[in-house]
C-alpha cells in the first residue's frame, strides 16, 4: 500500500513537471514576435538591425523633414541629437505629432529607411517615453520640460 501511494505521487509530480514545461514553452513560442525592443537613431546606425526584425525606434521628429506625400504617406526623420533615420509611414498620424516632437514608431528597416506600422506621440507638453528620454540624454541634448531655459 505504501508503495503504491509513493509511486502514485512520484507519477503525479512527473506530470506536473511535464505541464510546466509544455505550458513555458507555448508561452515563449506565443510571444516571440510580441517583443520589441526599442532603438535610438544612434543605436540603429551603430548596430544595424536584422533583416525582417521588429524594434520601436523613438526620439524627436526634425525639424524640417516632415513631408505629406500622397495619399496618408508620411515621411520624416527621427533624430537624437547624434543621428538621424529616414521614416516611412502610410496612415493616419496623431494628432500631437509634428516636428520638434517626441515619438515611438514600431516597425523595420528596409534599407536606410524606417517603414513604420505604428506612430505613437507624446500625449501631452510635458511627457516623453522613457526610452527617449533616457535616449536624448545619452546624447547630451534632453531639456527637462520643467526647468526653464537660461
Amino acid at each position: 500500500m505504501k508503495n503504491l501511494k509513493k509511486t502514485r505521487r512520484i507519477q503525479i509530480l512527473a506530470v506536473a513537471g511535464v505541464a510546466l514545461a509544455l505550458s513555458t514553452a507555448l508561452i515563449g513560442y506565443g510571444m516571440r514576435d510580441g517583443i520589441n525592443f526599442f532603438r535610438a537613431p544612434s543605436q540603429v546606425l551603430a548596430e544595424p538591425p536584422k533583416p525582417g526584425e521588429v524594434f520601436r525606434l523613438g526620439g524627436l521628429v526634425e525639424t524640417g523633414t516632415l513631408v505629406r506625400g500622397q495619399g496618408e504617406e508620411i515621411t520624416f526623420k527621427v533624430t537624437d541629437g547624434g543621428a538621424s533615420v529616414p521614416v516611412k509611414f502610410t496612415g493616419v498620424l496623431p494628432d500631437l505629432f509634428g516636428e520638434g516632437k517626441g515619438m515611438v514608431g514600431t516597425g523595420e528597416m528596409q534599407g536606410e529607411t524606417f517603414i513604420a506600422r505604428e506612430i505613437l506621440a507624446k500625449h501631452d507638453e510635458n511627457y516623453m517615453p522613457k526610452e527617449v528620454t533616457d535616449a536624448l540624454k545619452e546624447q547630451g541634448v534632453y531639456r527637462d520640460p520643467a526647468k526653464p531655459e537660461g
